[in-house]
C-alpha cells in the first residue's frame, strides 16, 4: 500500500485551502500552490495562495482542529515552486472549473513529478478521463478523481471517481487513507455528471423548486417540509443553497447537458436566474434566499437567544424578488409529527400512509410528489451511476447530511404500499422496483446480523440479497447487538457484548440525557457479581449524533423547586458514586465520546482508565450555563490534572508555585466561563484529554478502536488507580487570585453579580477552601465540597431561573 506522507494541493481557493486544512488536522504537511498575480515581486509571487490560507485561518466554522496546525501548510506558487511537487505523494489539482487550464496546469505537473505520483482531480463534474487524455499512460495510470465535499473538515463524503487506465491498487490505497486518516466515508463513483452525491442532490432540489411553484408554497414553508421533519438537515433547501452558494449550484445544474436523462426538463427557475443576475450568491454575499439584518449576541442582563440569529433574518419572496420578514411555516401535519420520534414513522404519517391511508393534506401531497420523484429517479440511476443502491444511500447521508439514502427512505415509507400508490396514480414506476416485487422481496435492506455491516441489501443486477461490505474496523453498536445481543438493559442504558471479553455500555436515553436509570446501570454493571461480572473490560460509547448533554436536569429543577433537599443530595451522591465506579474499577473502562460531550457526559470521561475520542469532540463542563457547578467529580478531577501538571514541570514545587497558579487559572477559566473544547485537539489543551488518549478521525471507527484500547489494558495487566489522600491544597492564596479575577471580570461588565457567587463556589471548591497551602486533602474531601456547592446553587432562584429558561429554549440566561 502507497504511504501518503506529504501532499500538494494545486489551487489555493475555498476547496484547496480547506483540503489543505484538513491534511494538517490529520498531520499531513502539504504545499498550497496558486497562481502569480500580475507583475508580483518577492513574497508576493506568494499571495494568492497566502490569501487562501489566511481565508480558512479564519473561517468559521473552523478549518483547522486548532490554529497551530496552519503551520504544516507551506505557501508557494505555479512558476516557481511547481517543481516541489516531486517531493510529494499525492497531487490534488483543485483549481477553477475550466478543462482547459485544468489540462494546462497539468501538463507542467506531468513534467516534474516523480513517477508512480498519485495525482487526482477535486472536479465537481467535469468528466475525469476527459482531463487526463493524451498523457502519459505513467500519469494515466495514477490518475483519478478524489471529489471532496465542503467543508472537508465536517463533510464527510469523499467520491472516488476510476479512469478506464486507472490503476485500482493506487485508488485504494488512497481509500484506506482517506478512510482511516483523514475520517472521510469512501464511495465509489463512475465518471458520469456530477458523479452520485451531486447527480441526486441536483435532481431533487430542482424537482422541489418546481414543486414549490406548483404548489405555490413560500421558501419557508419548502424548509419546513424538507429539513428534520423527513431526516434531512437543519438547513433543508433554501438555507443550504445559502451556505453553498447559488452560483456553485447554478454551476453543478450546467454539468447535466440537455438530454442526460428522463428528467432532463427540470431547469432553474426564472427567479433563480433573476437572482444569479443580480449577484445575490446566499450568505457570501450576505443575501440569497434569506437575508441577514440586525446584530447578535448576548451581554450580561441578556438571555443569549433573544437576537437569534436565525430570526434576524429576512425571507425572499420568488414571487416578486423581494426579501420581506419571514413567517413561519404552519402545517397542522408537521406539528403532529414532532410527536413521532422515528423518522420512519413520521413519513408514513406526513404522506398519509399510517396509520390508515388517507387523503394528505398539502403538506402530505407536496412530500408525496417530493419522494415519490426522488425515489423513482435514484432507481433509474442505476447503473448508470452507480452499480448497487449501496452507494446512492451512502453517498446521499454523507453528502448531503440526510438521516437516511433514497432507498433506505423508501424502505422506511414501504416500498410495496408507495408503489402500489404510484401505480394507482399513474406515476412512471422504475424497472428496478419491479424486479425486487416480483423476485418476492419487499424492501431494498434486509438485516443480515452475521455480516459485518449487519445488513444485506437487494443487488439489481442478480435480483438477491448481497451482504453489505464494509471496510474492516468499520463497526456499530446497533450491529454488535444485532450479532452479539444485549445482556442486559433498562429504559435509559444496555449492556452490549462486543466479544473478546469486553462489553459495551451503551445510552439510548433522549439526548443521552443522564438520569437514574443509566447513573444505577452503570453502577451495576461495574460492580463484582453484577451483570458485567463475565468481562474484563468496558467501552463506554453509543451510535448516537451525541455522546451525552449531561444530566437530567428537568428532575433536578422539579426537586429543586419542591425543596426536595435529601432528593438533591441522594442525586448527586448517586452520580459521584457512578464517576468514582468507573475510576475505581477493578476492570479498565474507555470511554468513546463524539459529539456534544457536555457537563455530566465529561465527567464520565474524565474518570476512565482512558479515552477514545472522535477528531469531532464538543466537550466541556458547562455547568455554569445553568447556575451550577460540576457535581459529579468534575471539579475534584480538574483540580487533580492541575496538580500534576504543575508537579511535571517542578516536581515537588509548593501549593501556591507559579507553575500550580497558572495550571490552576486553566483549570478555573475551563469550568467558570463553560469553555467548550472544539476539537479533540483542542481538548487536550483544555485538560479534559491527555496526552496518551488516541484520537479517531472516522466516527464508524470509534468502537473498534476503543475495544482494541481496552484489550490493551487487559493484555497489560491492568491495575486500578488508588484513592488519592495526599492532594497538595492549592489553599488560600490560590483561591486569593482567583477571587481578584473575578472582581475584576465584574468591574469590566464581563459578568453579572449573579455569575461572581458562581465563580466564587467554583474558585473554593477548585483550591479546597481557604485552607493553607499544601494542606494534604482527599478526592473525597473534594467531592464533599462539590455536594455542597451544587446543594446550595440549587437553592437559589437565579439558579432555577436558568435551569427553567435552559429547559425551555435550549438556551442559556445571563442572570
Amino acid at each position: 500500500m502507497k504511504r501518503i506522507s506529504k501532499v500538494a494541493i494545486l489551487g489555493a481557493g475555498t476547496m484547496g485551502a480547506r483540503i489543505a486544512a484538513h491534511f494538517a488536522n490529520a498531520g499531513v504537511p502539504s504545499y498550497l500552490l496558486d497562481i502569480v498575480p500580475p507583475g508580483a515581486q518577492g513574497a508576493a509571487r506568494n499571495q494568492v495562495a497566502a490569501a487562501g490560507l489566511e481565508a480558512v485561518k479564519k473561517s468559521r466554522p473552523a478549518a483547522f482542529f486548532e490554529p497551530s496546525l496552519a503551520r504544516l501548510v507551506t505557501v508557494g506558487n505555479f512558476e516557481d515552486d511547481l517543481s516541489r511537487v516531486a517531493e510529494v505523494d499525492w497531487i490534488i489539482e483543485a483549481v477553477v472549473e475550466d478543462l482547459e487550464i485544468k489540462r494546462a496546469l497539468l501538463k507542467k505537473v506531468e513534467a516534474v513529478r516523480k513517477p508512480g505520483t498519485i495525482v487526482t482531480t477535486n472536479t465537481s463534474g467535469l468528466p475525469v478521463s476527459k482531463i487526463a487524455e493524451g498523457f502519459s499512460e505513467d500519469f494515466r495510470r495514477s490518475w483519478f478523481g478524489t471529489h471532496f465535499f465542503n467543508p472537508p473538515r465536517y463533510m464527510r463524503l469523499l467520491e472516488l471517481i476510476p479512469t478506464p487506465d486507472t490503476d485500482r491498487s493506487l485508488m485504494d490505497s488512497i481509500a484506506w487513507f482517506c478512510d482511516v486518516r483523514l475520517g472521510k466515508g469512501v464511495v465509489n463513483a463512475k465518471d458520469t455528471p456530477n458523479f452520485i452525491a451531486n447527480r441526486i442532490g441536483t435532481f431533487s432540489v430542482l424537482n422541489v423548486m418546481r414543486l414549490m411553484e406548483e404548489n405555490d408554497l413560500s421558501i419557508e414553508e419548502v424548509d419546513a417540509l424538507t429539513g428534520p421533519a423527513v431526516g434531512w438537515p437543519k438547513s433543508a433547501t433554501f438555507r443550504t443553497i445559502d451556505l453553498v452558494g447559488l452560483d456553485i449550484l447554478g454551476h453543478v445544474v450546467n454539468n447535466l447537458r440537455a438530454g442526460i436523462d428522463e428528467r432532463s426538463d427540470l431547469k432553474l427557475p426564472d427567479f433563480y436566474r433573476q437572482m444569479l443576475e443580480r449577484k445575490w450568491l446566499g450568505d457570501k454575499t450576505k443575501g440569497g434566499f434569506y437575508k441577514k439584518v440586525g446584530g447578535q449576541g448576548s451581554s450580561p442582563g441578556e438571555k443569549s437567544g433573544d437576537k437569534d440569529k436565525e430570526d434576524d433574518r429576512l425571507a425572499l419572496d420568488w414571487k416578486n424578488i423581494e426579501y420581506r420578514p419571514r413567517q413561519k411555516a404552519k402545517f397542522a401535519a408537521l406539528e403532529m409529527g414532532k410527536n413521532i420520534e422515528d423518522t420512519g414513522a413520521r413519513i408514513r404519517m406526513l404522506l398519509g400512509l399510517d396509520p390508515q391511508p388517507q387523503k394528505p393534506d398539502k403538506a402530505g401531497a407536496f412530500l408525496w410528489s417530493a419522494l415519490s420523484d426522488l425515489w423513482t429517479y435514484s432507481a433509474n440511476r442505476i447503473p448508470e451511476i452507480s452499480d448497487t443502491i449501496v452507494e446512492i444511500d451512502r453517498a446521499m447521508r454523507l453528502g448531503f447530511n440526510w438521516e437516511m439514502g433514497p432507498f433506505e427512505l423508501w424502505d422506511a415509507a414501504g416500498v410495496e404500499q408507495t408503489t402500489a400508490r404510484m401505480k394507482k396514480e399513474g406515476k412512471p414506476i422504475a424497472p428496478k422496483i419491479e424486479k425486487l416485487l416480483a423476485s418476492g422481496k419487499k424492501c431494498w435492506y434486509s438485516d443480515s446480523p452475521s455480516t459485518n455491516s449487519g445488513k444485506a441489501f437487494f443487488d439489481i443486477s442478480t435480483g438477491e440479497y448481497k451482504p453489505l461490505a464494509v471496510p474492516a474496523g468499520v463497526w456499530s453498536v446497533a450491529v454488535a447487538k444485532k450479532s452479539n445481543g444485549v445482556v442486559k438493559n433498562n429504559s435509559g442504558a444496555s449492556l452490549v457484548d462486543l466479544k473478546d471479553g469486553v462489553a459495551c455500555i451503551e445510552f439510548h436515553s433522549k439526548m443521552n440525557s443522564l438520569g437514574g436509570d443509566i447513573i444505577s446501570f452503570i453502577q451495576q454493571s461495574l460492580k463484582p457479581g453484577g451483570p458485567g461480572d463475565a468481562f474484563e473490560a468496558f467501552v463506554l460509547t453509543n451510535d448516537a449524533q451525541n455522546f451525552s448533554v449531561g444530566a437530567n436536569l428537568m428532575l433536578l429543577l422539579m426537586s429543586a423547586q419542591e425543596e426536595e433537599w435529601d432528593e438533591v443530595d441522594m442525586m448527586v451522591r448517586q452520580f459521584q458514586a457512578m464517576t468514582q465506579a468507573i475510576k475505581f474499577s477493578a476492570r479498565p473502562v474507555v470511554v468513546a465520546p463524539f459529539g456534544l460531550t457536555l457537563g455530566g457526559g465529561t465527567e464520565i470521561c474524565l474518570h476512565a482508565s482512558a479515552r477514545q475520542p472522535h477528531a469531532e469532540l464538543y466537550i466541556g463542563l458547562v455547568e455554569v450555563g445553568v447556575g451550577l457547578l460540576p457535581g459529579g467529580g468534575g471539579c475534584k478531577e480538574m483540580l487533580l490534572r492541575a496538580v500534576d501538571s504543575a508537579a511535571s514541570i517542578r516536581p515537588g514545587g509548593r501549593g501556591e508555585s507559579v507553575e500550580m497558579m497558572e495550571a490552576m487559572k486553566r483549570a478555573f477559566e475551563a469550568i467558570a466561563t463553560a469553555k467548550v473544547a472544539t476539537s479533540a485537539q483542542e481538548a487536550r489543551g483544555l485538560g479534559f484529554l491527555s496526552e496518551s488518549d488516541s484520537i479517531t478521525m472516522n466516527r464508524e471507527r470509534v468502537l473498534t478502536d476503543a475495544k482494541a484500547r481496552a484489550l490493551e489494558f487487559v493484555r497489560s495487566g491492568y491495575e486500578p488507580p488508588a484513592a488519592r489522600t495526599d492532594i497538595p491544597a492549592p489553599g488560600e492564596n490560590i483561591l486569593a487570585a482567583l477571587k481578584l479575577g473575578i472582581h475584576l471580570m465584574r468591574q469590566g461588565e464581563y459578568i453579572t453579580d449573579y455569575e461572581v457567587k458562581l465563580g466564587t463556589k467554583i474558585a473554593e471548591v477548585l483550591c479546597g477552601g481557604n485552607l493553607t497551602p499544601g494542606t494534604p486533602i482527599s478526592e473525597q474531601y473534594v467531592l464533599d465540597l462539590e455536594r455542597e456547592a451544587f446543594k446550595s446553587l440549587c437553592g437559589e432562584r437565579k439558579t432555577q431561573e436558568r435551569i427553567q429558561y435552559t429547559l425551555k429554549t435550549g438556551k442559556t440566561l445571563r442572570n
